[in-house]
């Protein structure tokens, strides 16, 4: 059975970084998308950046770009989350998504059937 397991989260001041990283571990297992996503107590999850094999660019929210990045190692299916200039409003837990099908949006929660269980980010001012 494949999981997706989070690490790198923690708490950190406002205008510093964190970076969460996502592995797949157990069986044999290969995602088209890789994603982000966040919950705040209260809110919606809502999706952070998703990327897509074969295409480094990413996308992301509005409210992280130019702030986050994202990347992967296709060879380890590993996905990173780089986060710069963190802001209190990105205080949630942040989740890793994973998906094998090409279509669907890809910030949208309802695309993804693989979940980690999550990792706090926590930022004060």
């Amino acid at each position: 059975q494949v999981q997706l397991v989070e690490s790198g989260g923690g708490s950190v001041q406002a205008g510093g970084s964190l970076r969460l990283s996502c592995a797949a571990s157990g069986s044999p297992y290969s995602s088209t998308w890789l994603a982000w996503f966040r919950q705040a107590p209260g809110k919606e999850r809502e999706g952070v950046a998703a990327i897509r094999a074969g295409d480094d660019r990413g996308t992301y929210a509005d409210s992280v770009k130019g702030r986050f990045t994202i990347s992967r190692d296709n060879a380890k299916n590993v996905v990173n989350l780089q986060m710069n200039s963190l802001k209190p409003e990105d205080t949630a837990m942040y989740y890793c998504a994973a998906d094998d099908r090409w279509y669907g949006l890809p910030l949208s929660p309802r695309k993804y059937t693989l979940w980690g269980q999550g990792t706090q980010v926590t930022v004060s001012l």
